[in-house]
């Protein structure tokens, strides 16, 4: 499916502070399971990745709202987006505000519960997730697919109530190991409960069945590294909200 037959949600508009965030709400397709999820976008901005996984979401229950990130439904290029993600990597306290901001309006919709909610991002929104998680915001647990995963704000023990997931692809070269090692090392640091998945074949955005299309060598569709990684999310989700064992 491509990014222009990729399906919408109805508006969402939120704020963060003077800013209008344009997100998109999609509702559970039948059933409510009773989650609700944050979806945060890759670098440009809402596109056909992000819907995609909403819909799949939505249709198994969730309440998901895709997040926006730079305001206004902007959709960058170029060097606008360059500079508006150098403004999150150095800012990390605007970048947890703003995706907290996607949480809150997540939370105050009626009949969300507001501690059932997961956070899911792709690329910046896998970064971005992960801050969420560092900045001690009440979400159950986060998961990042093919994210950055270093920070200039660590987290320091205690500060990391959510449970973490990561998923990442050995051939990312915008992930390389001593990134990934770094992370393991900050996770354990912070006794944070976390888990990660590494593909051995994998690259950047390997879940973005469009990437193809931008002809960057960083970067590759893997359908067995996205279908086993989407799984592996769902079964983590699943067990986040099992009842504690008495």
């Amino acid at each position: 499916m491509s990014a222009s037959a990729a399906p919408r949600g109805t508006p969402h508009v939120y704020r963060h502070d003077d800013l209008e965030l344009r997100g998109e709400l999609y509702l559970p397709s039948g059933a409510a399971n009773g989650r609700a999820a944050l979806v945060v976008h890759e670098a440009d901005g809402i596109g056909g990745n992000v819907r995609r996984h909403c819909a799949r979401l939505a249709d198994l229950g969730y309440v998901a709202v895709a997040a926006d990130m730079h305001g206004e439904g902007r959709v960058l290029e170029g060097e606008e987006m360059q500079a508006a993600l150098a403004t999150f990597r150095s800012d990390p306290e605007l970048l947890r505000a703003r995706a907290r901001a996607g949480f809150d309006a997540l939370a105050a919709i009626p009949g969300v519960d507001a501690g059932a909610i997961v956070a899911v991002g792709y690329c910046f929104g896998g970064f971005a997730v992960l801050e969420l998680a560092r900045s001690g915001a009440p979400v159950r647990a986060v998961a990042s697919f093919h994210g950055l995963l270093t920070t200039c704000r660590p987290a320091r023990p205690g500060e990391i109530g959510a449970r973490v997931a990561v998923f990442t692809g050995a051939k990312d070269p915008l992930v390389p190991p001593e990134h990934v090692a770094a992370f393991q090392a900050e996770m354990t640091w912070a006794d944070a409960d976390w888990r990660m998945a590494v593909y051995g074949r994998a690259l950047h955005s390997f879940t973005n069945c469009d990437v193809d299309g931008l002809n960057d060598s960083r970067m590759a569709y893997d359908p067995e590294s996205h279908a086993l990684s989407w799984a592996a999310m769902l079964a983590f989700f699943d067990v986040t909200f099992e009842p504690a064992a008495a």
